[in-house]
């Protein structure tokens, strides 16, 4: 048989060659860049207004907590709709609050809580369009590519961590902040241009009414390896906070530099990141064997910043921590995308994000406080405690739990579990 150019190689780089998921990738990484820029510009300018760590977590807080809030129905949602029509109408409306943002920080008038406000709006935006993305990855590609589509789709968001801090913080140094925050709205133009230009495949959509909070929970409470998996990825996430909230701290009062080597510092965890999707996560035939080891490492480079002695021992600590970052959310994301069926995935995608970015809220805050009570070394280790936790349990957990080892077990792709394993909620969907 015939082999497309396409799967011809073994690196993940290859599903860059189809047709329906290029233009999706470069958008993607466009706006991505462009969310850095934002995000390194909002901790600079409110760490100038009020040299509180902790309201940089507030900050944090605000842009994640509709993540928290309305995770179930925007799971639903991804489901129920068309995915790319509701990203479109997504990032319309991210582009409003951005430039509204822009604008008033070119007028002096972008005070602290004014920053709160958008920052809460654009992460109800967020909100919608996570699931969304997240579903629609495995509709560009098919079954064989899945592991490398999801590691370069991750790609976006790492190599946009890698550069988009840096750049940043050199437009925040020479032209500022405000520009920040107008190439950020911008740059949504980019996604929905590469939306416009790919095909997905439409999975059937869910049938019945809109689903509650409850039903979107009860799809997992079942099934113990979603929600091991599910643990991983809100481990990860707590533990990889610090690179946002604390940054700022760690320039200014740790490393006694400008606060624009904020963008150098995330620039290196997104470094590491970016060099693990392309040469590793892509490649994971059994992604849970590495969910154990990975979270380990991270957790060891996120402690060695934690520690730091000297500016160049944090670079090196984030671009492991970066690096084993990347490895871990691959893995544990793509096992959770085999397996569910394509018609549930928007709602398992919505818990993801839940855990994923749902759980920032509480890191940003718990990390804010602790820095400004105890001081940011404090802060820093105390937030590499989820993660070390998610190695010993995992490296139990894959031992007692079939299913678990079964995830990937052909070329990234599940085989069908046996019949005693399947979870109740699988049961009645095929009912």
């Amino acid at each position: 048989m015939h082999r497309s150019p396409a799967r011809s190689s073994g690196s993940p780089l290859r599903v860059l060659r189809i047709r329906n998921f290029w233009p999706y990738f470069a958008g993607n990484l466009f706006s991505n860049c462009g969310t850095w820029f934002q995000n390194i510009a909002q901790a600079i300018l409110v760490y100038r207004l009020t040299h509180s760590t902790f309201l940089v977590g507030v900050v944090n807080f605000a842009q994640f907590v509709g993540v928290f809030l309305l995770a179930p129905w925007a799971g639903s949602a991804a489901d129920r709709f068309d995915r790319r029509r509701m990203l479109v109408v997504t990032q319309i409306v991210a582009i409003s609050v951005t430039a509204l943002l822009a604008a008033l920080q070119s007028t002096g008038r972008a005070t602290t809580p004014v920053v709160i406000g958008l920052a809460l709006l654009l992460g109800l935006t967020v909100a919608f369009a996570i699931p969304a993305i997240q579903a629609m990855v495995p509709d560009l590609v098919g079954p064989e590519d899945l592991a490398p589509a999801m590691a370069m789709s991750s790609l976006t968001f790492n190599l946009a961590r890698a550069v988009g801090p840096v750049v940043g913080a050199l437009v925040v140094a020479h032209w500022g902040i405000a520009v920040a925050f107008g190439l950020n709205s911008l740059s949504y133009l980019g996604l929905i241009g590469g939306l416009l230009a790919v095909h997905p495949r439409q999975a059937p959509p869910a049938a019945g009414p809109a689903l509650r909070w409850r039903d979107s929970l009860r799809m997992v409470r079942h099934d113990t390896a979603l929600v091991a998996l599910l643990a991983v990825v809100a481990a990860i996430s707590l533990s990889q906070d610090p690179v946002s909230t604390l940054t700022p701290g760690f320039s200014s009062e740790v490393f006694h530099r400008a606060d624009t080597l904020t963008g150098l510092l995330v620039g290196a965890f997104g470094a590491g990141s970016a060099l693990a999707a392309v040469t590793v996560a892509g490649r994971v035939r059994d992604p849970v064997r590495r969910l154990a080891p990975g979270c380990l490492l991270m957790g060891l480079g996120m402690l060695g910043f934690g520690l730091a002695p000297a500016l160049p021992f944090a670079f090196g600590a984030l671009a492991v921590g970066g690096f084993w970052f990347m490895v871990t959310n691959t893995a544990a994301t793509t096992a959770l995308t085999l397996e569910v069926a394509p018609e549930q995935r928007g709602r398992i995608m919505a818990l993801w994000s839940l855990c994923f970015l749902g759980t920032r809220p509480a890191a940003s805050l718990a990390d804010g406080t602790l820095a400004s009570a105890a001081g940011l070394r404090v802060a820093a280790v105390a937030l590499t405690v989820p993660v070390l936790a998610a190695a010993a349990a995992m490296a139990v957990l894959r031992s007692r739990i079939p299913r678990l080892r079964q995830i990937g077990i052909a070329r990234g792709v599940m085989a069908e579990p046996p019949a005693p394993d399947v979870p109740e909620w699988h049961r009645e969907a095929a009912e």
